[in-house]
């Protein structure tokens, strides 16, 4: 979640393109799953709660735009800020609070969602028409050093987990931090990667370092996935996206690159928005005093003259594209990190409700109807199964 949003080119603004879907499209969307491996609902809400069972005016998921979309799961995230592992017990007891607050969700609406706990139940409830709510957890600090906690995340619904976020933390290295304390995994790490294979906890990668994927392939009896990474071909020197070499990695363990939508994953421009338009404000804030009535203008004259350049639908495309040259269409799947990346989604993929676009965008680039299941659900489902099923035997 609140992946860091940052980045623009200051001279290359993307333009506002309109994207309509074919009744072709839409009814892709209806009639297969739509699998969304991270949506930072929870966290949303915790922050800021709304009754997403009805249209809300806020955020990028409501229950209207899900089913307008075609979204059936959504992997709602667990998300628990890296600071909080500096004080025992924090993220364990926010990580419930959230589990909470998606358990009351369908609780009270629950002709329109479902909690969700293994593949069968998700079809289950896809022929019941209601939206199923599958659990990830976007930072394994909660586990706090004890397996016990990772069984107990587990019955309550967690089904994979995030080892690391923004900072490195007693599991994992994270690509955003420049400590490595680990050179990867931590020993606690590598037993946790070991029992979560044994409980039915799928790897999540996304968020930790190169060293650390490395190892966690190499340790996983069954594969791992990225719930929300796009490519560093695109956003060069961006360890947080996935070099061309790790995609090839995980697809040789089967696993899954989950594309983010955030325009800071999918473009150098918007990736460096961010760290430029800071520099220009620091260089005024310095000059002219900060807080001060010029200083404020200034910085006003800034923004307005370098708006944020979204990425487009057709960027976002791009990466899922280089993905199936390189090593082939059972490797990619859907982690949008809606409610995560805040302003600064793709234009045609503003929310939840634009699924129908992305299929469009695929069936214009010569996409087969088989290909777009694949992405849309069949690839994770073939995880999710492969990790169910390995559990089940150990």
């Amino acid at each position: 979640m609140l992946g860091l949003v940052g980045a623009l080119s200051l001279t290359t603004i993307a333009t506002a393109q309109e994207y309509t879907a074919s009744d072709k499209a839409h009814e892709i969307a209806q009639k297969n799953l739509i699998i969304d491996t991270h949506i930072d609902v929870p966290y949303r809400l915790n922050n800021d709660w709304e009754d997403v069972s009805r249209a809300t005016q806020r955020g990028d998921f409501d229950y209207p735009r899900a089913k307008q979309g075609g979204l059936n799961v959504p992997f709602m995230s667990i998300y628990i800020p890296a600071q909080l592992e500096q004080t025992p017990g924090a993220s364990y007891q926010l990580a419930h609070q959230l589990i909470d607050s998606m358990e009351a969700l369908a609780w009270r609406a629950p002709q329109k969602f479902a909690m969700a706990y293994s593949v069968d139940q998700v079809m289950q409830q896809q022929e019941r028409g209601v939206i199923s709510l599958a659990l990830g957890m976007e930072n394994g600090s909660p586990i706090e050093g004890d397996l016990n906690n990772l069984h107990e995340f587990y019955n309550r619904g967690i089904r994979y987990i995030t080892l690391a976020h923004s900072q490195s933390n007693h599991i994992s290295d994270s690509s955003y931090d420049i400590r490595r304390q680990w050179n990867g995994l931590s020993p606690f790490g590598k037993e946790l990667v070991k029992e979560m294979n044994n409980v039915g906890v799928m790897i999540d990668i996304s968020h930790v370092s190169d060293e650390a994927f490395w190892q966690a392939v190499e340790l996983s009896q069954v594969p791992v996935i990225a719930s929300h990474s796009s490519l560093r071909k695109y956003t060069p020197g961006f360890e947080r996206n996935m070099s061309d070499e790790m995609i090839k990695g995980l697809a040789e363990n089967g696993g899954v690159i989950m594309i983010n939508f955030g325009s800071s994953f999918v473009t150098q421009q918007a990736n460096r928005y961010g760290d430029i338009v800071r520099k220009q404000i620091a260089a005024i804030n310095e000059q002219y005093g900060e807080g001060s009535e010029e200083a404020e203008k200034r910085i006003a004259e800034v923004r307005a003259k370098n708006p944020f350049p979204f990425a487009t639908l057709e960027e976002v495309l791009n990466h899922i594209d280089h993905v199936k040259n390189l090593v082939g269409i059972d490797y990619i799947g859907i982690g949008s990190d809606y409610d995560g990346v805040g302003d600064s989604l793709p234009v045609g993929l503003k929310d939840v409700s634009t699924y129908p676009n992305l299929v469009q965008g695929l069936l214009d680039r010569g996409y087969s109807e088989e290909e777009i299941e694949k992405i849309l659900y069949k690839n994770f489902v073939r995880v999710w199964r492969e990790v169910e099923d390995y559990a089940a035997n150990h």
